[in-house]
């Protein structure tokens, strides 16, 4: 018995299965995986990008907010004291900054965003609560990996795409970047992940020692500006509030 010839919807679910094998490919990439002409896959990928089922970073896309919503990241009581203990913190950086700013944790190879503030002008990005993005080209997430050896190691073996001209996409690379992380307490993103989007972030703590005996990061702060010059203002601001959260997450008790 012949098999029906392939429907819309059966060639949009095969873009959205390559699409969901990579870590963010491009239009040609995805044509040539699925086996479909570039003008059919450009109008799959509008349609699942209008539903939210892809979203696009530059020429580059990847699995977009609905999938989360579909398949969200699993609650767990960790998460939830980390954003019940630093969601003060992240508020008083956004009174300090004005900036918009962000509280994320790792989860696997990519960074989860916990919560998010912004202003009445947010700058365009990417990141969304609950949702997640590459670790080694944003700033909250350089900022664990360099404090998460495991997960550092996870990373660097894995694909690093090339999103922007100033992605780190070598292992060298990024094990320099992540060391000089280490040394100064603090993370910048260069506009890795978006065009045009900077931020600093610091990395949390959950002990005494602040990350100088080997302890793992198990969080993230991060101020963003859309202009790269504004970081040297943040910076001192960024690295002060991430401090005084890894204190609080310290001596909170857990629930």
């Amino acid at each position: 018995m012949n098999e029906p010839p392939a429907s819309p919807v059966d060639r949009a679910f095969d873009v959205l299965r390559v699409t969901a094998a990579g870590t963010g490919l491009t239009l040609s990439e995805i044509s040539r995986e699925a086996g479909l002409a570039k003008s059919t896959t450009l109008r799959l990928l509008g349609a699942l990008e209008r539903n939210d089922a892809v979203t696009r970073i530059g020429q580059r896309y990847r699995l977009g907010p609905l999938v989360h919503e579909l398949d969200p990241i699993p609650a767990s009581p960790a998460y939830e004291r980390t954003r019940r203990v630093l969601t003060p913190f992240l508020a008083h950086l956004f009174e300090a900054t004005r900036a918009t700013v962000h509280l994320a944790t790792l989860h696997g190879d990519e960074v989860v965003y916990l919560n998010k503030l912004h202003g009445p002008r947010p700058i365009p990005s990417p990141s969304r609560i609950g949702g997640g993005l590459p670790a080694y080209c944003t700033g909250v997430g350089k900022a664990m990996l360099a404090f998460d050896d495991a997960a550092a190691e996870r990373v660097s073996q894995g694909p690093l795409v090339a999103w922007t001209d100033t992605t780190l996409t070598s292992p060298d690379s990024l094990a320099m970047e992540l060391a000089e992380i280490r040394r100064r307490r603090r993370a910048v993103d260069r506009a890795e992940l978006t065009p045009g989007l900077y931020c600093v972030a610091a990395p949390v703590f959950d002990d005494d020692e602040g990350g100088t005996s080997g302890t793992r990061a198990i969080a993230a702060l991060s101020a963003s500006a859309a202009d790269r010059s504004a970081l040297t203002r943040l910076e001192p601001l960024v690295t002060r509030v991430a401090a005084a959260a890894s204190r609080a997450m310290a001596t909170t008790e857990d629930e």
